[in-house]
């Protein structure tokens, strides 16, 4: 019985001290990743910041949400639909929203890529459970090689060299990761690991968006290989949500009381979309292990999303920056047992479509309530 409880432990890593940690870097790739509590001098800034092509400068923020994604996926296929949709200068993605960003970022030909990912029901295969007790001893509850399959079979070497194309353009891709050794949020300028010319280039495309979208203990976080000096080792990325759901500005440069100079006569848009509620949401919770656990993870994020978006709404009035959010504002039932339960998908998406047509998704501030009705509430049993 201990033979078999040992064979189901995770692997043993090289360990690497918080000196190693400070300066490593993804040999060959140069200055493709930042922390975001850093100072708000950029590495080569000219590879990070976009190059205004026009006079203003447009932002999409995706936040994480799992299957709440399609909400953000509805949106941006209205937006479309409408004629409206504005090229994005800079995309950002975050766990589900990591998993979205690219082809946000490439535009409206994309959309029906995004809409068959979220409401076929494909995502159901990514629920693929190991058993007990190699779920709980190992390295996560859920297997990832699904979740791997469905990235590689949409991230692909074309999607890849057109991202790199964007990118010379001045565009920007950035991915949010959880550097677990670190405890540090990892910004990766994806745009410019594709536009690297390297062979290994798509397979850490496809690592980082990965280990964004992998939520910690369903799904086992990503070892990426990094060097600091002589020394080579294992860092270990996970769900970009664990630091944060949406990726706007780096701390460091909230934190930072000077005014940020923007490219004189450039405005900045910044539109965030929250596949998440921000509100609260009522529910008489089964008092079993997990239903707990779920519903005080559930209420974590709600407190960390909220504390983010109010952080940059500060920092946009400040810098004159115009900011718009959204969020799923009404109550569609969920239950934790399905995470990725197609009716839930197909609804949270046809909301996104639906405020986004009738011209009812932004708000020009954070907004934490609504109207509660007692047919609307959430399931957590």
């Amino acid at each position: 019985m201990l033979a078999f409880l040992a064979g189901c432990m995770a692997p043993d890593r090289i360990a690497y001290g918080p000196k190693a940690a400070a300066t490593a870097s993804i040999e060959g790739f140069g200055d493709i990743r930042i922390y975001a509590d850093t100072s708000r001098n950029l590495p080569e800034a000219r590879a990070w910041l976009p190059i205004p092509r026009h006079k203003e400068i447009n932002y999409l923020v995706l936040s994480g949400g799992g299957a709440g994604g399609a909400f953000s996926v509805g949106a941006l296929k209205a937006w479309s639909d409408r004629g409206q949709r504005p090229e994005f200068d800079i995309v950002s993605g975050v766990s589900t929203g990591a998993l979205i960003a690219p082809y946000a970022f490439l535009g409206p030909a994309y959309d029906d890529i995004l809409v068959d990912l979220y409401t076929s029901g494909v995502a159901k295969e990514l629920v693929n459970a190991d058993f007990l007790p190699q779920g709980l001893l190992g390295a996560s509850l859920l297997k990832q090689k699904p979740l791997r399959t469905m990235v590689e079979r949409y991230l692909t070497h074309d999607i890849l060299a057109k991202i790199a194309a964007e990118h010379r353009k001045g565009r920007r891709l950035l991915v949010l990761t959880s550097n677990l050794d670190s405890q540090r949020a990892v910004i990766w300028n994806m745009g410019a690991i594709a536009d690297s010319g390297r062979p290994d280039a798509l397979q850490l495309f496809r690592d980082i968006v990965i280990a964004s979208a992998s939520i910690p203990g369903l799904y086992p976080a990503v070892l990426i290989k990094a060097k600091s000096g002589d020394q080579s080792f294992e860092e270990m990325h996970s769900d970009g949500g664990s630091a944060s759901q949406i990726l706007t500005i780096p701390e460091g440069w909230m934190a930072n009381s000077d005014k940020v100079e923007w490219p004189k006569g450039v405005k900045l848009n910044m539109y965030i979309i929250i596949n998440n509620a921000l509100m609260s949401e009522f529910s008489t919770t089964t008092n079993n292990t997990f239903t707990v656990m779920a519903r005080a993870n559930s209420s974590l994020i709600k407190a960390q999303t909220r504390s983010a978006l109010v952080a940059t709404y500060v920092y946009a009035q400040r810098n004159g920056i115009r900011f718009r959010v959204a969020s799923i504002d009404t109550q569609v039932a969920y239950n934790m047992t399905d995470p990725f339960n197609t009716n839930y998908m197909r609804a949270v998406y046809n909301l996104g479509y639906a405020k986004m047509a009738s011209d009812s998704l932004w708000k020009d501030r954070p907004s934490f309530t609504d109207t509660l009705t007692a047919t609307q509430t959430a399931q957590w049993r």
